[in-house]
């Protein structure tokens, strides 16, 4: 069986033309911070205290903990401080960053005057610029706190995730509107979106969006995949009388006004939540958000409580599905 299942074939011309070469010198670019290296090449050279304060010091990071894979506890929640221009986590797909069940493990806020409060308009600046790229991040855990964000927490500035997975994460599991288990983010640069590119979701727990949550937020996700994660709130959003709210978007919850969801060449398999959209929930307030899914399969993300179509519910100006299975 194959449910909202709608083709869209585009046809577009493009013509392009070479300049001459200039004389010119090229401009210079930006200065950015100095890369670090952490470890010496052994996996015991790799610790939680080099992650802090490489990610504080900011730039790229990359890692030299021996050719095997390894897990790195993380003791405390690694910060970003907000006068970094950039701050690239670079984990060659061997590097594991652990929460222990314990922690959060990354956390960018640019409106933390603890982390240097750089502009007057916190919550709308290009910068800091996080990515983080071939990086694994497990057992994080923000249910100590109320915002989510189980293994990141971003407010402000730009965040990429590339190439990189997320296991068992966990955050609040119950509340209207705290989400994350997960990734969590607040607010970005001219409302531009996240992006998620070949990166894979399991086993997340929250109240809401047990893999993604956002509010106010726009999120650009291709080529990846969604398993296993489950929203355990109850009484959805705002909160029904009698019970603590919660319960919506198994894998992905997105609150907002004007806000966009993009899903291409991705799967959600076996999500599931106790209320509404077993696999997305997506409520734009103002109805001029949009939601398109295109080559992609969304198969089993049961929701116990109500949806709009197989495993979504959406609330916004349109919904538009190509090329893909819904069921």
């Amino acid at each position: 069986m194959r449910a909202g299942v709608v083709t869209v074939a585009v046809l577009a011309a493009l013509a392009a033309s070479v300049a001459p070469a200039s004389s010119s010198p090229p401009a210079e670019s930006a200065p950015r911070a100095a890369g670090t290296v952490i470890g010496t090449g052994t996996p015991g050279s790799c610790t939680s205290a080099q992650v802090v304060r490489a990610v504080a010091k900011g730039g790229t990071i990359t890692f030299s903990c021996g050719p095997d894979p390894v897990v790195i506890a993380m003791e405390k929640t690694a910060k970003v401080v907000n006068t970094s221009a950039r701050v690239v986590l670079d984990g060659g797909g061997k590097v594991t960053l652990s929460g222990q069940g314990q922690r959060r493990i990354l956390y960018l806020n640019t409106c933390d005057k603890a982390q240097v409060w750089t502009t007057s308009h916190c919550d709308d600046q290009p910068e800091p610029r996080l990515v983080v790229k071939r990086m694994r991040f497990a057992d994080g855990n923000a249910s100590r706190e109320e915002d989510g964000g189980g293994a990141i927490f971003v407010r402000g500035g730009r965040l990429r995730i590339l190439d990189s997975s997320f296991v068992d994460n966990r955050c609040v599991r119950t509340g209207a509107d705290v989400g994350g288990g997960a990734v969590r983010v607040f607010d970005q640069h001219r409302d531009k979106p996240v992006v998620v590119k070949r990166s894979t979701f399991t086993g997340g727990r929250c109240s809401n969006g047990s893999a993604l949550s956002s509010i106010g937020v726009s999120w650009r996700i291709s080529d990846s995949t969604f398993t296993d994660n489950r929203a355990l709130g109850r009484g959805a959003n705002p909160s029904r009388p009698g019970t603590p709210g919660g319960g919506s978007g198994g894998a992905i919850y997105l609150d907002g006004n004007d806000i966009h969801l993009t899903v291409t060449g991705s799967e959600l398999t076996g999500n599931r939540a106790r209320e509404g959209g077993g696999a997305i929930f997506f409520v734009s307030n103002d109805r001029t958000g949009t939601l398109t899914i295109d080559g992609s399969r969304l198969i089993g993300n049961p929701s116990a409580g109500f949806e709009t179509i197989p495993g979504i519910f959406f609330l916004g100006a349109s919904r538009s599905i190509s090329d893909s299975v819904v069921r």
